[in-house]
């Protein structure tokens, strides 16, 4: 498969290791155990997944995550400590699209990447003559087949996860969409109660649009079952 991926891992045994499994299966890595090498890499190369441990010697994983997402909407893994939930929340809010708990079996690292890849390039793929590839209402544009989304003419830089969501929300219009309808056609993935990943991520869109989630002029909480946007 080709595709660049960044792994920043001071564990270095860990760091080789993935890059082993990695490029097992076809794909071009870049591999640092600092972040400020990673940094000029990010800077210098066409990426399409990050790997990221949060906690690095020079500068933590969530700074990089936080400095990807202001350039960059390719998706981004957190490694994180076993039970750090305030590490998995924090990425999540700064735009990390998943995690994964140390330990963790290599080939479970892979199939998470590949299936970040899956829906990047799924939101990222130009279908020609694709229908309804369009939403436009209340100042808010969205473009599928570009990943290209405006508010009030000016950008809103999502992830491909947000897009997503709020794409989903967007097509719902006028209809309360359950937190777990919405995992599960984002992710793809079982629901599983507890899971505050949707919460979380709706949030994070919030705050790049502006939207108060007091009085919403676009997501509304619908509490106790999900999410609504008006028509």
């Amino acid at each position: 498969m080709d595709a660049n991926i960044l792994i920043v891992d001071d564990e270095q045994e860990i760091a080789d290791l993935v890059e082993l499994y990695l490029k097992n299966e076809g794909f071009h890595v870049f591999k640092f155990y600092t972040a400020q090498e990673a940094l000029k890499c990010i800077a210098e190369q066409a990426l399409d997944v990050a790997i990221l441990d949060i906690m690095l010697p020079d500068i933590d994983g969530l700074t990089i995550c936080r400095q990807i997402r202001e350039k960059y909407n390719f998706p981004i893994i957190m490694l994180t400590a076993k039970n750090a939930e305030i590490d998995k929340i924090s990425g999540l809010t700064l735009g990390a699209d998943d995690y994964v708990t140390k330990p963790f079996l290599p080939l479970e690292l892979v199939a998470r990447v590949k299936a970040q890849l899956r829906r990047y390039t799924r939101y990222n793929y130009k279908e020609p003559e694709q229908e309804d590839n369009v939403i436009a209402f209340s100042g808010l544009v969205m473009e599928k087949d570009n990943h290209v989304c405006l508010l009030n003419e000016k950008p809103l830089i999502l992830t491909p996860i947000e897009f997503s969501l709020l794409w989903y929300l967007c097509r719902n219009r006028g209809r309360v969409v359950r937190s777990d309808e919405l995992f599960c056609n984002v992710w793809g993935e079982k629901y599983y109660s507890g899971n505050n990943t949707v919460m979380v991520h709706i949030r994070h869109i919030r705050e790049k649009m502006n939207d108060n989630a007091e009085n919403p002029k676009y997501i509304k909480t619908v509490w106790g079952v999900g999410y609504k946007i008006e028509k």
